[in-house]
């Protein structure tokens, strides 16, 4: 499988500024946790994250908001895997209306997307069933 997503209610603890503001270091934090699952799939290993090539945070998360990381395996090179994230809101909190209101978005809103490229070593590679 070449395709994984997470789906997630961001809670208080990952506010991080005033306002309930979630810190866009969280969402990175979920895209390496989709490519772990991505390398287990497809390698039978963790693999290392080596670097990102893009990032781009395109609307705010809060805390309350249910979101969904989607990661995708897009090259498998020797010992690489190029992989493309998205994080999109899909509920969204509604603390204006009471602290327990929320709203299904029609459309989900992308809030975030990236790039990166991620290694498994020769060595640590295997047929993902065993």
């Amino acid at each position: 499988m070449n395709t994984v997503i997470h789906k997630l209610r961001l809670s208080q603890t990952d506010a991080h500024y005033g306002g309930n503001l979630v810190d866009g270091a969280r969402i990175v934090a979920l895209f390496g946790d989709v490519a772990t699952e991505l390398l287990i799939r497809h390698d039978g290993d963790e693999g290392l994250f080596r670097a990102y090539d893009s990032i781009d945070f395109l609307a705010p998360l809060y805390a309350g908001d249910i979101i969904e990381v989607e990661g995708e395996i897009i090259r498998v090179g020797t010992t690489s895997r190029t992989m493309r994230f998205e994080a999109r809101k899909i509920i969204t909190a509604r603390p204006d209306i009471a602290e327990s209101a929320a709203d299904m978005l029609a459309e989900p809103i992308v809030v975030a997307t990236a790039t990166g490229t991620c290694i498994v070593p020769n060595d640590k590679q295997r047929d993902a069933d065993g």
